[in-house]
């Protein structure tokens, strides 16, 4: 399962990464930003409690699902178009199977005020700290690949490190699970991270077992104008956005157009 090798893939990827900056250091750096209060708080969390619709505009150069994406402006131009339209941006740090990079994550927030999900596989305490010290203001829990003890554990690090939590679910009994630790932002992710076919009616089936408190986001597979419009009557708070901003020439005016 493609899953299973991704998890894989990132726990080797951690050894490289802990090798450059050790666990101690990488820990430090965190605790000495929140010491010193050089830390946004709340801004994910807030730019997703809107009133009306929510984009998240995600920067990413590939999936296993797509392969290498045809990305049609580079990164800056990018972003200038998001800080323009969009409510927060996501960038993917994944290695191997979506060509990411921490790197990216640091060039965005040089460049943004916007608030920043980190979109990663998260297994290791490491991983939040650095989440911490690169800028990002949100890290993303994928229930999938974390038992409960685990998804406690980091919902509770992450919210000492004052990182919001995107909590990303596929069906019922996850959304259980998520449930067990009270988030703030629950995801449904209409792509099936076992086979990777889309489904936008994953969320239609499943925002009615995710509480009105709850900030509720659809994830994946959002092309055009009829799949809006069907998460919007759907009710969901938020839309997390990649393939369809990513090949567009101009991802600000598609952003304007659905936020309407």
């Amino acid at each position: 399962m493609i899953l299973d090798k991704i998890v894989e893939d990132k726990k080797v990827r951690l050894v490289e990464h802990k090798a450059r900056v050790s666990e101690a250091q990488i820990r430090r750096e965190a605790e000495n930003i929140i010491k010193d209060g050089d830390v946004r708080v709340n801004l994910f969390h807030n730019a997703l409690a809107l009133d009306g619709i929510s984009i998240i505009g995600e920067f990413k150069k590939a999936s296993p699902s797509l392969g290498k994406i045809d990305s049609k402006i580079d990164l800056m131009e990018r972003i200038d178009e998001y800080n323009a339209s969009v409510d927060a941006i996501s960038c993917l740090t994944e290695e191997d199977h979506f060509n990411g990079n921490i790197e990216y994550l640091k060039q965005i927030r040089n460049v943004s005020l916007l608030p920043i999900l980190r979109k990663d596989f998260m297994i290791d305490e490491y991983q939040f700290y650095e989440a911490r010290v690169i800028g990002a203001d949100a890290i993303l829990l994928i229930t999938a690949i974390l038992d409960d003890a685990q998804m406690r554990d980091f919902y509770q690090l992450a919210r000492e490190l004052k990182l919001d939590v995107l909590v990303e679910t596929h069906d019922e009994y996850e959304i259980e699970r998520a449930l067990k630790i009270d988030p703030r932002i629950i995801g449904v992710n209409n792509r099936n991270l076992k086979d990777f076919s889309i489904s936008l009616e994953n969320t239609g089936r499943l925002k009615k077992y995710i509480p009105d408190n709850k900030i509720s986001v659809a994830e994946s597979g959002i092309m055009n104008d009829s799949d809006v419009e069907y998460l919007k009557e759907v009710g969901v708070d938020a839309f997390l956005i990649g393939r369809a901003f990513m090949e567009s020439e101009n991802p600000k005016e598609l952003a304007l157009r659905w936020k309407k």
